[in-house]
């Protein structure tokens, strides 16, 4: 039987437990989340701060690097919190999948917690040595800080990487009797998703931080302080974005390839057709969707490379019924909207660079 035919099996018998379990999961991941990808990303953009100011004796550099350092250990701390509530989740919500499966995702949840104590003893360092340490000597203890966050992320991506492509393991009379932990790590979806997840803090981290400075630029502080802070952050971000939006192409493609029924429930497609439209936002009701910006045959033409419009479209499939979810009206591939996005998101970052960076010269200037 095919993962995503189990899936649909599993979802036609879920008793009513399931919706508030999946509830509580949501709301706290959806805050985990936002400081997970700064715990990932922040301390590398402190660091990079902290370089240029050692490197060019940049007051303005170092200056930012301390003030952002404090930010960063309050975030380290309040992200471990729900780290924590989160992984007393797992086992009180879905007992019966740590009960089945906990000899596999034992392995990378146990390497994410050596990689967080890690990050949390050298943030306490970083922290505690910038008055204690020498220039060099401070920066290169933080970082064990970004690398951890970085480790420790994949490590947590690889569970939920194999809940998407299982395997590297045997099981016998419904018993797990040996585990292959590189295949666990290191599965099928691994591949797109702990890019994808790496890429995303990044770019959420340095636009979080550029924004910051760029509301002040507006409100009339365009000193370089200003300007230097937002260039930190700006710069990372909208190098990454072209990367990531090839990353995410390539998971949607892959998860429509391989659970086109997980994909039709989470994409809300409504039934199997060609010549798909896109939609951009809407509110999906009665089986139509309604205040959504409809883009037609765009997502059967960004279905797959190489195809063109006519009887070489792909079907997108429909999400059967029994899956608790409520389908919308999408294509076989995510991306459309994501590309689009990021698209627009680039080009604005880009052009938001050349004014600051007339701005800011005609300040040094």
């Amino acid at each position: 039987m095919r993962f995503d035919a189990a899936v649909v099996v599993a979802a036609a018998h879920v008793s009513g437990e399931v919706v508030p379990a999946r509830a509580q999961m949501a709301a706290t991941l959806g805050f985990h989340i936002i400081l997970a990808c700064l715990g990932i990303a922040f301390p590398t953009i402190v660091l990079l701060a902290e370089f240029i100011g050692l490197r060019r004796h940049d007051e303005i550099s170092m200056r930012l690097a301390r003030h952002w350092s404090q930010a960063m250990g309050v975030l380290i701390a309040v992200g471990a919190v729900t780290g924590t509530v989160l992984s007393f989740e797992m086992g009180l919500l879905w007992p019966g999948l740590m009960r089945q499966y906990g000899a596999v995702l034992g392995f990378p949840f146990g390497v994410e917690g050596l990689f967080f104590f890690l990050e949390a003893i050298f943030t306490a360092i970083y922290l505690y040595g910038w008055r204690r340490l020498p220039g060099w000597a401070h920066f290169w203890s933080g970082m064990p800080i970004a690398l951890s966050g970085i480790l420790g992320a994949m490590s947590v991506i690889a569970v939920n990487s194999w809940m998407n492509q299982p395997g590297g393991f045997t099981e016998q009379g419904g018993r797990i009797t040996s585990v292959n932990v590189w295949q666990v790590y290191f599965n099928h979806a691994a591949i797109y998703e702990m890019p994808h997840m790496i890429l995303a803090a990044y770019m959420v981290t340095g636009f979080t931080v550029a924004g910051v400075y760029a509301a002040g630029i507006l409100r009339g502080r365009r000193d370089r302080y200003h300007h230097t802070g937002f260039a930190l952050g700006f710069v990372p971000a909208a190098v990454l974005t072209p990367f990531q939006i090839f990353v995410g192409d390539t998971a949607a493609r892959a998860i429509a390839h391989d659970q086109p029924v997980k994909f039709a429930s989470m994409e809300y497609v409504a039934r199997t057709s060609r010549n798909v439209p896109e939609w951009l936002g809407g509110v999906y009701a009665n089986g139509h969707i309604y205040t959504g910006l409809k883009i037609p045959y765009m997502d059967s033409l960004l279905a797959g490379p190489g195809r063109l419009p006519g009887a070489h479209r792909p079907l997108v499939h429909q999400a059967p019924q029994s899956l608790p979810c409520v389908p919308r009206a999408h294509p076989l591939d995510r991306t459309a909207g994501h590309a689009e996005l990021g698209g627009f998101g680039f080009v604005s970052c880009l052009a938001a660079g050349r004014a600051t960076g007339h701005a800011w010269l005609g300040s040094v200037r």
